[in-house]
């Protein structure tokens, strides 16, 4: 599991698992972009870890609904090193809303969720291919959610377009091959501010107990674990294309394992 010298950019990087994937990555040895649309402060705190380690990172703002800020993310990786050898499709939105309400999206909801998750995959995805094509070699992660295989999750809309990128990511894989490698991690529960503040404290502790107590790992997940997977994804496996890994602890399993005893 060796990425050592490689260019990755990882989309969504200034908190949660995308922070924790480029720290991880950093530490074996990978040069990163740490991407933000919003939170520079925070994607600037990642930046810091990343070189207190001794590794290289670059911050850059961009917006993956956007494909000039796509392609711009990805020249900017080229002109500093000149290359790009893995990407981390992470970025991501949703729209907290209970599935039973079909009154609690819009259309202009579905929309917004698709143009960052799917198309914005998609985009990040063709701005890459290129540098990668020209290298011989890329590998490409991106990251989905159980709520693409159970229908769960956030929202509706969101489930949708997470069950879109697990699609994206089989016709991904046949279209780039031999060079470039295409997978999807599917997390699920993840412990931390985005689901806390989205949830709401009840619901999260809720639910974070239904898994400790119920799922077969007896655990939730962390950004950490989720970083861990991705790494795999990316550098564990050459003869790996296509696939679509779950991390949940072993949720999808059984509907049982979300509820509290």
């Amino acid at each position: 599991m060796n990425v050592k010298d490689w260019v990755v950019i990882v989309t969504g990087s200034s908190s949660g698992i995308g922070a924790a994937t480029a720290r991880l990555l950093s530490e074996n040895g990978a040069r990163v972009v740490i991407n933000y649309s919003r939170s520079e402060d925070a994607a600037r705190e990642v930046q810091a870890a990343c070189e207190a380690g001794g590794g290289e990172a670059l911050v850059c703002k961009a917006d993956i609904g956007s494909d000039a800020d796509c392609r711009a993310m990805a020249k900017a990786a080229v002109d500093k090193w000149g290359k790009i050898d893995g990407l981390v499709n992470n970025a991501g939105t949703t729209k907290f809303a209970a599935h039973t309400d079909l009154e609690a999206l819009s259309a202009e909801d579905f929309a917004n969720i698709m143009a960052i998750n799917v198309t914005g995959t998609y985009q990040m995805t063709r701005a890459v291919v290129p540098a990668m094509r020209n290298n011989g070699f890329g590998a490409i992660v991106n990251v989905s959610s159980i709520a693409g295989i159970m229908g769960v999750g956030s929202s509706i809309a969101y489930a949708a377009s997470k069950g879109a990128i697990n699609t994206m990511t089989l016709a991904l894989a046949k279209a780039l091959g031999p060079e470039i490698r295409v997978n999807t991690l599917c997390p699920g529960f993840v412990q931390g501010r985005w689901l806390r503040q989205g949830m709401g404290e009840e619901l999260y502790d809720t639910v974070k107990r239904g898994l400790e107590t119920n799922a077969p790992l007896r655990r939730a997940g962390t950004a950490d674990d989720m970083a861990q997977s991705i790494h795999f994804l990316l550098a564990g496996n050459r003869n790996m294309t296509g696939e679509i890994m779950v991390c949940d602890a072993g949720v999808h399993l059984s509907a049982a394992a979300l509820q509290p005893r």
